[in-house]
């Protein structure tokens, strides 16, 4: 029997991805989530972070929404890209723009939390 359910991710343009797999890891505010087939129905928030499919698919994330139920897993964001799609100039102006940002005085504790994240994710791009 198959342990594989199915996963889609959406951004507002277009769909992104669209398969099966056996494991996604997501980047939640609660921490690091696990979806395995048969996992209990969830509904959460992304923070910036890597989004993991099976051993061979890498997503950056910033945010989005996750609904897992029935073994259909759907990410919903505006701001995911695929590792492959990201090169070292962007990838670079990405941590530049939020070290600048994190320097602000203008901010709140929640988006330091935030800008934080993305800075450590974006480090982990090679």
């Amino acid at each position: 029997m198959s342990e594989e359910f199915k996963i889609e991710i959406i951004t507002p343009d277009k769909s992104i991805y669209s398969g099966n797999t056996e494991e996604v890891v997501l980047p939640c505010f609660e921490g690091q989530a696990t979806i395995l087939k048969n996992h209990i129905p969830l509904i959460t928030f992304l923070r910036p972070g890597i989004v993991e499919i099976g051993k061979d698919e890498k997503f950056y994330v910033e945010d989005g929404t996750v609904e897992f139920s029935d073994n259909n897993l759907l990410i919903l964001s505006t701001t995911i890209q695929s590792f492959k799609m990201i090169n070292a100039d962007q990838k670079n102006s990405m941590i530049n723009e939020a070290e600048r940002m994190l320097s602000s005085n203008q901010i709140s504790d929640k988006q330091k939390y935030i800008l934080n994240y993305k800075i450590e994710t974006l480090k982990q791009i090679n």
